[in-house]
């Protein structure tokens, strides 16, 4: 029996926490899909293409991994990928207690479904996308905490909006 887990999240962009999470995944699963969600309300900052495609360039090499964008429910979604399980990063204990909410919502909706929460590691504890995006736009070095090719985009599209 094949296990999947659905690692959801917008990736705005994708960080080496992202990264850490999903290449440890696999010494636990046997597929990992990348569920890049749409998240309009959240107002991204790249594209829901561009995030698929930086997606795409990280994890190339890996097949154990496919990257899926999706939109609405992240329960119909983790059905549609044949997915067992819904993977989430936590950083700090102040993520901790919405994704608990989250993971019984998810339950009362699925509750062949699991969540499997991941501890980020140390050295990323504190990284997000939004902080990375900040710390650019202010001239500051996030090239430790981008995959190279992240790093590339997130310069040129923040030199094209100023």
């Amino acid at each position: 029996m094949t296990r999947i887990a659905v690692y959801p999240g917008t990736y705005d962009p994708v960080t080496r926490g992202h990264i850490d999470i999903c290449e440890r995944a696999l010494k636990v699963f046997d597929h990992l899909v990348i569920g890049v969600a749409d998240s309009p309300s959240k107002i991204p900052y790249f594209s829901i293409d561009e995030r698929f495609d930086m997606l795409q360039t990280v994890f190339a090499s890996n097949e154990r991994i496919s990257i899926k964008p999706f939109s609405g429910l992240l329960i119909e979604f983790a059905r549609e990928c044949g997915a067992d399980v819904i993977l989430r990063g936590l950083r700090a204990i102040s993520d901790f207690e919405y994704e608990v909410q989250l993971a019984g919502m998810n339950r009362s909706l699925a509750s062949e479904i699991e969540t499997v929460f991941l501890t980020a590691a140390q050295r990323y504890a504190f990284v997000s996308s939004s902080l990375v995006r900040e710390i650019a736009s202010l001239d500051g070095d996030v090239s430790e905490f981008l995959h190279p090719d992240t790093l590339a985009r997130l310069s040129e599209k923040l030199k094209n909006t100023q």
